[in-house]
């Protein structure tokens, strides 16, 4: 879900001016699930402009304590939210973990990287939501490990049902700062699409998993 929709739109725009975002619906990417893709998301980039990177910390930590109030920790998904959480952390002076896909194979086997303790209220941020899966993977180590998680807070979300459905079924919140639909009308009003483009990229995000270039 989107808060606001001034923000939402902004950051679209900002994530398409510093090409985070990149649309070639007549070259498809290819996705490491498989699934052939008209746009690919890398909202890490961001990390190295720094009018984005502060417009897009203190949108998420404004966001997130008017969503759920002060929590006693945010936690980052690794890798891609590492550098976005610690900087929303940094400007809310709040406590900062990360979540790994899987814990270490060596040293202490950590998942859960930083101090939490149990009963600690956690936000969990997120760079990109698709399926929600890892997104989730990450949730369910921190339940595992005694926290509360009040919830998800991610930059952008591509707006799969698919995704809707995971975050239901495991009774987790999501809110992000923008999604596909801001992104593509921003995309479509700044000319960076064509008509014929927006409706590939329209059709696309209807049947990701088995959507094919015509």
């Amino acid at each position: 879900m989107v808060l606001d929709k001034i923000t939402a739109q902004e950051t679209a725009a900002h994530l398409l001016q510093i090409n985070a975002i990149k649309l070639k619906p007549e070259n498809p990417f290819t996705w490491a699930s498989g699934w052939k893709s008209p746009i690919y998301c890398d909202n890490r980039i961001l990390l190295s402009y720094p009018s984005v990177r502060n417009y897009v910390k203190q949108k998420v930590a404004t966001q997130v304590t008017s969503i759920y109030g002060t929590p006693d920790v945010i936690a980052g998904v690794a890798t891609g939210a590492i550098g976005i959480g610690a900087l929303v952390a940094d400007v809310l002076d709040l406590p900062f973990i990360y979540v790994r896909p899987e814990p270490k194979s060596h040293g202490r086997k950590n998942q859960i990287e930083g101090f939490i303790k149990e009963g600690q209220n956690v936000v969990v941020i997120e760079d990109l939501i698709s399926t929600g899966n890892s997104s989730l993977n990450a949730v369910k180590a921190l339940l595992a490990a005694g926290a509360n998680v009040q919830g998800m807070f991610a930059i952008f979300s591509y707006g799969f049902d698919t995704a809707t459905q995971n975050f239901k079924n495991a009774a987790v919140q999501l809110h992000t700062l923008s999604n596909y639909d801001f992104l593509i009308e921003g995309a479509s009003e700044t000319k960076k699409i064509e008509n014929h483009q927006l409706q590939t990229l329209q059709e696309w995000r209807k049947n990701p998993s088995t959507w094919k270039q015509e």
